[in-house]
């Protein structure tokens, strides 16, 4: 592992870099293909991406490297989820979680290992990173500067979108009023000092995973975008003059759907709001300031675990959304696999996606030409109806108090589960129709999928307790040579007086990034002074979205649900749904609560983020007659079973345990061996079922008869 160099060691973002050192030529593969003289009147495609990270520093830079050597332009850095919500790789919740969902990075020593060989001054890096951002920022700074770049050509993005966390995706850490001064910190620092860098991205796209309609996507990512700008100039970090700078800087990360007509509607509607917003709310005069500047990966939603090879067109018509038309192209672009609904993509799955992108760039005629949809009336139409509405949902939240004020209240968050169970119930009904799922179900053999355990990368479990091991040894050893890293003690000692008062965090982050300091140790650092936040989960609020209509599906389950009550001796079921680990994607674990709810039980579910010994004291204390826990990170193998093992080391023998998310086969045989009583993938798309299956476990689990469900 290289030294640091001592002139970046404790430096201050004001300081002056160190000499620069010389880049060779890059090798061959690195190098982006000249354009040839009958392409070069096209215009020039977009960033071509691949979500890519897992394992180790070392397992995912040889990806990157492979990736780039394909063609790829640009990288897009997948971390794993304790580095994601602030823990090392050895914190309690960290366990099963290590290296599965993205790469981890616990120090400045993994961020040199992760881009070792890749000259960081010559690359443009999204970084999926949020709570976090800012120190995953620091430690890539201080890699550039080991590298010898220029800090002002540095280019990228890191995510940095604390709105949607709260959310949808569940990596929040902090309160949102801290969390948007870590925001706001952030961005003033790279408009100093690294100004081609987009220090957040708007992210609407993790809205619509969560069910948002274009509507509320818009509305929400715009009233996100303007709590943000907002603080950045009410922070007095910025010079009037300046403000086009920053508006310039700022990105948004979209969704794309299937509907491809509708959603090329939405990202036009996205840039008129962006351009009237920012000249109108913050007076920026230069139109290529209020250009709207967007990255997508399409969308991962609507991909099935049934007949998956269908995944590939849905993903080609998703991409066509964000590309056709030139007025509203995207600047950056990355696809899904066609198998995500299935586990972690392999190298050849993520390759394959590359390659549909560079057809469509390369092959296709679609760069020749000026905007396809200029002047169509059904487009105009469609893209006004989206601006009005969007506008008046904007004004809502706006009478609220602004998106902070909307998430604090529960209000954003109760839209979403709402939506998302409206949609829900649209595809069991068959009036939404997916292909192979609710209609033209019957299949050929797939030779993709013929032998599961190899249709998808999996994660040696052997890995976290050598990320552990390492991560150690950092610990131990961070002030000897060859690293000679100052003791972080006093670096975190200055974060949390920097935390306690008003100034910039960013250069009290680097010292902590330059002392070896670990991504758990500044998190707790900030967390003492700034505690933590559990976000409304939205259940409870939620309307119903599937009435309980006579003769209907779901009074058919109500009537077992009573029934059932009735013979325990009991007024009600009682159902916990818990997220063991550190899995934020609550969306699945949201509709089977409403849904268990709207059919009659009692229903125990505190969000996100909880530890196997919490769950089973939250189900001993509400006497609860089932269990249900939903993972989609990979961590089910450990997890799942520790909580089995749990109730019954309690004499808890009669509560069923119920798993569900993105389980392979092979793990869901396993996982019933051990005593699971039911588990459930993406392809149980009907959740009504799935509530009834869940009564007829607690009649088996208290020695009842059957029930017949009788519509």
């Amino acid at each position: 592992m290289p030294r640091a160099r001592g002139g970046a060691r404790g430096a201050g973002p004001g300081a002056a870099r160190p000499a620069r050192r010389r880049h060779q030529p890059l090798p061959r593969h690195l190098r982006t293909p000249r354009p040839s003289m009958t392409e070069r009147h096209k215009d020039r495609p977009w960033l071509m991406r691949t979500y890519a990270g897992h394992s180790t520093a070392e397992a995912s830079n040889e990806l990157y490297r492979r990736n780039l050597a394909k063609g790829q332009t640009g990288l897009s850095v997948a971390f794993d989820l304790p580095t994601q919500t602030g823990y090392d790789s050895d914190h309690i919740l960290a366990r099963g979680e290590v290296g599965r969902v993205g790469v981890p990075v616990a120090h400045v020593g993994d961020m040199r290992r992760l881009f070792q060989d890749i000259p960081l001054e010559r690359m443009n890096t999204s970084m999926t990173i949020n709570a976090t951002a800012m120190w995953l920022l620091a430690l890539y700074q201080v890699v550039a500067e080991e590298q010898g770049a220029d800090l002002t050509e540095l280019q990228g993005t890191t995510q940095n979108d604390i709105v949607k966390e709260y959310l949808s995706r569940g990596t929040h850490v902090f309160p949102p009023g801290p969390s948007l001064r870590l925001t706001t910190d952030m961005i003033c620092y790279t408009v100093h000092h690294m100004p081609k860098w987009n220090p957040i991205n708007i992210c609407s796209y993790h809205l619509q995973e969560a069910g948002a309609t274009p509507v509320q996507e818009i509305a929400y990512a715009m009233s996100t975008a303007v709590a943000v700008l907002d603080a950045v100039f009410a922070s007095g970090q910025i010079p009037e003059e300046r403000r086009g700078e920053v508006v310039a800087r700022i990105s948004f990360f979209v969704n794309a759907g299937v509907r491809f007509v509708e959603e090329m509607c939405k990202m036009r509607a996205f840039g008129r709001i962006w351009d009237q917003v920012t000249r109108e709310r913050y007076g920026i005069e230069n139109p290529r300031h209020r250009r709207f500047r967007y990255g997508v990966q399409v969308n991962s939603l609507g991909l099935t675990e049934a007949q998956p090879e269908n995944n590939v067109q849905r993903i080609v018509l998703e991409m066509l959304a964000v590309t056709l038309s030139k007025d509203a192209r995207a600047r950056a672009v990355q696809l899904p696999a066609w198998n995500e609904a299935l586990g972690l993509p392999r190298p050849w799955d993520q390759q394959w996606s590359l390659r549909i992108q560079q057809v469509l760039a390369h092959e296709s005629d679609l760069l020749e030409y000026e905007d396809l949809f200029a002047g169509s009336h059904v487009v105009e139409a469609k893209v006004t109806a989206l601006v009005e509405e969007s506008l008046a949902e904007m004004a809502r939240i706006e009478e609220m108090g602004g998106a902070m004020a909307a998430v604090e209240s529960g209000y954003l968050k109760a839209q979403l589960v709402s939506s998302h169970a409206e949609r829900r119930a649209r595809i069991e009904s068959g009036e939404e129709k997916i292909v192979g799922v609710n209609v033209f179900e019957t299949t050929e053999p797939n030779p993709l999928t013929a032998d599961l355990d190899t249709a998808v990368q999996t994660v040696d479990p052997e890995v976290e307790a050598r990320v552990v091991e390492a991560l150690g040894r950092w610990r131990d050893t961070r002030y000897q040579p060859p690293f000679n890293h100052p003791r972080p003690c006093k670096a975190l000692e200055r974060l949390k007086e920097a935390a306690r008062g008003t100034g910039n965090l960013m250069a009290a982050t680097l010292d902590c990034a330059r002392a070896g300091a670990t991504t758990g140790e500044w998190a707790g650092a900030l967390r003492e002074v700034f505690g933590e936040f559990r976000a409304p989960t939205g259940v409870s609020s939620a309307p119903v979205a599937v009435p309980v209509a006579a003769g209907s599906a779901l009074a058919g389950v109500r009537r077992m649900v009573d029934d059932t009550a009735r013979d325990l001796g009991v007024g009600k079921l009682r159902f916990l749904v818990g997220k063991p680990g550190l899995d934020g994607h609550s969306n699945g674990a949201e509709q089977i609560a409403v849904r268990a709810r709207d059919a009659g039980f009692e229903v125990v579910y505190q969000g996100i983020r909880l530890t196997p010994e919490q769950i089973v004291d939250a189900a001993l204390a509400e006497d609860v007659h089932a269990v249900g826990l939903s993972i989609l990170s990979g961590s089910h193998a450990r997890l799942v079973p520790d909580v089995l093992q749990r109730l019954r080391e309690a004499g808890a023998h009669d509560i069923p345990v119920i798993a569900g998310g993105i389980i392979p086969n092979g793990d869901a045989e396993r996982l019933r061996a051990a005593g699971v009583a039911a588990v459930f993938t993406p392809k149980d798309f009907d959740i009504t079922a799935i509530i009834g299956r869940i009564v007829d476990e607690i009649r088996t689990a208290n020695k009842l008869d059957p029930l017949e469900v009788t519509a």
